[in-house]
């Protein structure tokens, strides 16, 4: 009987170490391991259009996760943020350890005379001011990407050249006005437009059309730029990213200008889709 409890307490011990054994052999979890989240309508000013929404992937760190920030088109009159979703799953496919912000700004008011230039550019300064004091506890790296559309292209490209943050480290632009003083030409309509914007025609105020044209900023520190337009653009033609692109060749700043033939001031998904894997490939092959 003793021989028997003797041989039962001995396998019970067997059991129960090998039983701590594979407990303690198991994969500790990851607690550094952090989930996707979404931040939307964040404030970075208090005026109700300075907002921004903010997409953080899985897994981000300070080391491996890139932002790029996207600001909308709308001839500074209009658009939202909200523009930025259309290019979501398709920027999740190709920059997938990336995260993404999207702003508002203010937009100039026709009826009021509000907003006026540059408080659209004043809003973009505020949007890296609040990035950079954000970047450490969203766990993403001081690695941006700084991009728009028509409008927004302008915006991107104006805080790049102009308001120089080295963590800037290219810029993606669709159909962007690059020189107000040339695009005020370009029709009644645009030029109207402008005027009312900065305050008056180029001859009247030349130093705020220069002051608010990317290319009257550039010198060669300014960060690789990728950009697009439409040959068939009847709203911001394609002679203002001619202009750039002279003015990019006489800097040397790493760039690469795409005419995309056939499209006019907005392309298909199918020619976003393409496009974006060109700025794709043309970021990977600066870093």
């Amino acid at each position: 009987m003793n021989r028997n409890i003797y041989i039962l307490r001995s396998f019970g011990l067997i059991f129960f170490l090998s039983l701590a054994w594979a407990c303690s052999s198991d994969p500790e979890p990851n607690v550094d391991f952090l989930p996707a989240r979404e931040i939307l309508d964040q404030a970075y000013g208090t005026d109700v259009r300075q907002k921004m929404d903010i997409y953080l992937p899985a897994g981000r760190s300070r080391e491996n996760t890139p932002l790029l920030v996207y600001i909308h088109g709308g001839a500074w009159i209009d658009g939202d943020k909200s523009e930025f979703l259309q290019f979501k799953p398709v920027l999740e496919t190709l920059f997938p350890d990336y995260a993404f912000v999207s702003v508002n700004y203010r937009l100039f008011d026709f009826i009021s005379g509000n907003n006026k230039f540059p408080a659209q550019e004043a809003d973009i300064i505020s949007v890296f001011e609040y990035i950079n004091q954000n970047l450490e506890s969203w766990s993403v790296s001081d690695e941006i990407i700084i991009s728009g559309a028509s409008a927004g292209g302008h915006l991107a490209l104006q805080h790049a050249y102009r308001n120089d943050f080295s963590a800037i480290k290219a810029v993606v632009a669709f159909f962007p006005p690059t020189a107000l003083k040339e695009l005020h030409g370009f029709n009644t309509i645009t030029a109207l437009g402008l005027e009312s914007i900065l305050g008056g025609k180029p001859d009247q105020i030349p130093q705020a059309y220069l002051d608010s044209s990317p290319i009257s900023h550039l010198d060669s520190n300014d960060p690789p730029t990728i950009f697009f337009h439409g040959d068939i653009d009847t709203v911001v033609p394609i002679s203002q990213s001619e202009l750039l692109e002279e003015k990019l060749n006489s800097t040397g700043i790493i760039h690469q200008f795409t005419r995309v033939p056939n499209q006019g001031h907005g392309f298909t998904d199918e020619t976003y889709k393409n496009l974006l894997e060109e700025a794709k490939n043309f970021i990977s092959a600066i870093n």
